[in-house]
């Protein structure tokens, strides 16, 4: 079953009611954790919890005059928490403790749902590799017939780089889930190390080694650019249907639905439209760990140069990849295959791309080397000059005999090792 469309869910996470509620939790931790520790008590514990709120309106109109978003939200939180209670909230903190922590909170929700898009996608691909385990195709080089292969054998090299692009991704998550409670400038000079400790477990984050008022922006940088991997995996993925759907080799083409149009002028028309547009898409994310990588050099202990930068990356970049790997999936599985005309292909030119196995034939019946790659490509050449009437296979017949010829031009030759590279995956 195809995944339902997650933009909306994946967007909601980067709203901004969202990131309050997770400045809330933040907060909320902390104040656990110095319960925890005898600071906090019980019944004050207990009224934070229950009254800690905010309201998105309140804070903006706060913020109109302090010009600060966190100290806004903590007005707001304190102004329904009371003046009693109040002092407890944000005790030793600094402002980056709560941004930074809260942002690591976001990108794991996010990064679950991405998760999920990979592993549906992987399925589906190996799926179709499974399929077309032995389907026969053209292996191409330079864009120029090479040897042959089967289209399941290039499926699978596509499910080996998309589960490399995860694993990078999932390194980059577990680099960048960290969180912070250390006060200003990070040395914990109003905040004890345990209350971040034990904040952060609430949480489900590791603390940081050392954090200098922000979180070192490498991490951050590290996964934006594992976003980008993934871009450019799919990417890679769309180029290959796009260019075997031309119709100069028309072995795929993307799904057309009753009623769909290519063309206001031309009504013949079928364009591979979603992997054009993923073509384009991949460039913004790739573009976006640029910008990612300009974040790591910050002023000294803290600047928040990088601020403005992350919440359009992360938020685009983060989205993009969810409609990316939901729209590849679905091009995965209606992508249609024209198994006739990948044998048409393998055949083109009466078998040209059996000039190796020729070549080595020839060598075995005495020729050196370059004797017998003169021959085998004088005739090669020869039978691509004739176009659709040359015929490498009836040239050869002047050097080697019908055995020798039905050896050389035998596609199974070329593929008795597919089956061990399967057995590589488990298949």
């Amino acid at each position: 079953m195809i995944k339902r469309y997650s933009r909306e869910k994946i967007s909601s996470v980067w709203e901004l009611e969202q990131k309050f509620s997770y400045y809330l939790k933040v907060e909320l931790a902390v104040c656990k954790a110095y319960n925890k520790l005898g600071q906090i008590p019980q019944n004050a514990l207990e009224h934070i919890e229950k009254t800690a709120k905010f309201d998105i309106k309140r804070i903006d109109e706060i913020e109109k005059q302090v010009r600060h978003d966190v100290i806004a939200f903590l007005t707001n939180v304190n102004e329904n928490v009371g003046s009693d209670f109040s002092p407890y909230i944000h005790m030793g903190l600094t402002s980056s403790d709560v941004i930074d922590t809260a942002f690591a909170l976001q990108i794991k929700d996010v990064s679950a749902i991405i998760n999920e898009d990979i592993e549906i996608l992987l399925k589906s691909i190996l799926d179709l590799a499974k399929k077309h385990r032995n389907t026969v195709c053209l292996g191409r080089s330079h864009g120029i017939g090479a040897e042959v292969i089967t289209f399941g054998f290039k499926l699978l090299n596509w499910y080996d780089m998309l589960s490399r692009a995860k694993s990078r991704f999932n390194y980059a998550l577990e680099d960048i889930s960290v969180g912070q409670i250390s006060g200003p400038v990070g040395t914990y000079s109003n905040v004890d190390m345990e209350v971040e400790k034990l904040a952060l477990e609430y949480l489900g984050l590791k603390p940081a080694k050392i954090s200098t008022q922000v979180i070192a922006r490498d991490r951050h940088s590290a996964y934006i650019s594992a976003l980008a991997h993934i871009a450019g995996v799919i990417e890679n993925f769309a180029i290959e249907i796009r260019h075997l759907q031309r119709w100069e080799v028309c072995e795929v083409e993307e799904g057309f639905k009753d009623g769909q149009k290519g063309s206001s002028a031309m009504p013949h028309k079928k364009n591979p439209i979603a992997s054009e547009n993923l073509s384009g898409l991949s460039r913004i994310i790739r573009a976006n760990s640029i910008a990612a990588l300009e974040n790591i050099a910050l002023w000294h202990e803290r600047d928040i140069s990088h601020s403005s930068v992350e919440r359009i990356i992360f938020p685009d970049s983060t989205i993009l990849i969810d409609y990316m790997l939901n729209r590849f999936n679905n091009v995965v599985n209606n992508l249609v295959i024209k198994e006739k005309n990948m044998i048409k292909n393998v055949q083109k030119y009466g078998g040209i791309i059996y000039s190796q196995a020729c070549m080595l034939k020839l060598t075995h019946k005495g020729l050196t080397r370059e004797q017998a790659y003169e021959i085998v490509q004088k005739e090669a050449l020869k039978a691509f000059s004739e176009g659709d009437e040359g015929n490498f296979k009836e040239n050869m017949r002047l050097y080697l005999s019908d055995e020798e010829i039905f050896e050389c031009f035998n596609e199974k030759k070329y593929l008795k090792n597919i089956d061990l590279i399967y057995s590589r995956f488990g298949l």
